[in-house]
């Protein structure tokens, strides 16, 4: 269980004279809840999926994102006391990753010649290996790097390679993705294919729910996730979005322009970005007033109101 909490968040493009995007953000979102993020082009819905990420395109200059660890446990790792609150804006997006942060693109890329449970299972093992050392103290780290030293100039046994690396192995990897693709539905055909390539925009967006789905994360951020996605596919992807929150219990924020998937993914809080804020939230009627009204009076009521 975790919150995400953005206080007062700002970003600007980084480059010298880059555009502010983002213009003080407020937003929490808890494990287990769905909160769907709309607004018109250009109002800085993506740039906050990417901030949040921490993509390097994008440069924070004011304001928080803190992420609350609420278990005493983090998969087989024990959080201590001091651990328990993170700023994700001191960390890299591998370790942002390795605490339970996803971002699922509105452009998946594509990648010959990586199949995707190969793709797959190094994700997830790198994610188990970086959450090992966020929660690693400082003695057990110490006596790592000892490890290492005493272990340098020694090769690797012939025996192993990169079916034996890594905390899962490949054996019970298989297992975990027949699970995880019979759960959202997926041909296992899937598996044996190179990552994304030749993938229909429908097949990119479930293999993006798919990643999620093996990761485990808290809080899953899916960029778009609907776009370009016929009726049948919108159905596989709203029970996959479905089966993060329902099953896995994770916190939903899903960045989205249209009301169809909002009638397969309820969310609890559904949220208007406008000119780089938070200008309006309330509950699932809010996206039907929007698919109906669009955008205008939400601009108005706030320059009224400001």
């Amino acid at each position: 269980m975790a919150r995400l909490e953005i206080d007062n968040l700002q970003a600007e493009v980084a480059e010298e004279g880059g555009e502010t995007i983002l213009r003080g953000v407020d937003l929490t979102v808890e494990s287990g809840e769905i909160h769907a993020l709309m607004g018109p082009n250009g109002s800085g819905k993506s740039t906050l999926a990417k901030v949040i990420a921490g993509h390097p395109a994008y440069e924070v200059t004011g304001g928080s994102v803190d992420l609350h660890l609420a278990t005493d446990e983090f998969g087989d790792e024990e959080i201590p006391d001091d651990m328990r609150v993170w700023d994700l804006l001191d960390l890299e997006p591998n370790e942002r990753a390795a605490l339970g942060i996803f971002l699922g693109f509105q452009y998946p890329a594509e990648i010959e010649g990586v199949t995707m449970v190969n793709f797959l299972r190094t994700a997830l093992n790198a994610k188990l290996e970086e959450r090992e050392e966020l929660f690693e103290d400082e003695d057990e780290a110490d006596s790592d790097e000892s490890q290492d030293d005493e272990d340098a100039g020694y090769e690797t046994s012939p025996m192993e390679g990169p079916a034996d690396e890594g905390e899962i192995g490949v054996a019970e990897f298989q297992q975990i993705l027949q699970e995880k693709m019979e759960q959202l539905d997926m041909d296992e055909s899937f598996a044996s294919r190179y990552l994304n390539a030749g993938f229909s925009g429908g097949e990119k967006k479930q293999n993006e729910v798919l990643q999620a789905a093996i990761l485990e994360p808290s809080i899953a951020v899916l960029d778009e996730i609907d776009s370009g996605l016929d009726i049948d596919r919108l159905q596989d992807v709203s029970n996959g979005i479905n089966a993060l929150r329902d099953e896995q219990g994770a916190g939903i924020l899903q960045i989205t322009h249209y009301q169809r998937i909002l009638d397969y993914v309820e969310p609890d809080h559904v949220h208007v970005m406008l000119e780089g804020e938070i200008a309006k939230s309330g509950g699932a009627d809010l996206a039907e007033e929007l698919e109906d009204e669009g955008y205008d009076w939400v601009r108005e009521e706030t320059l009224e109101t400001a």
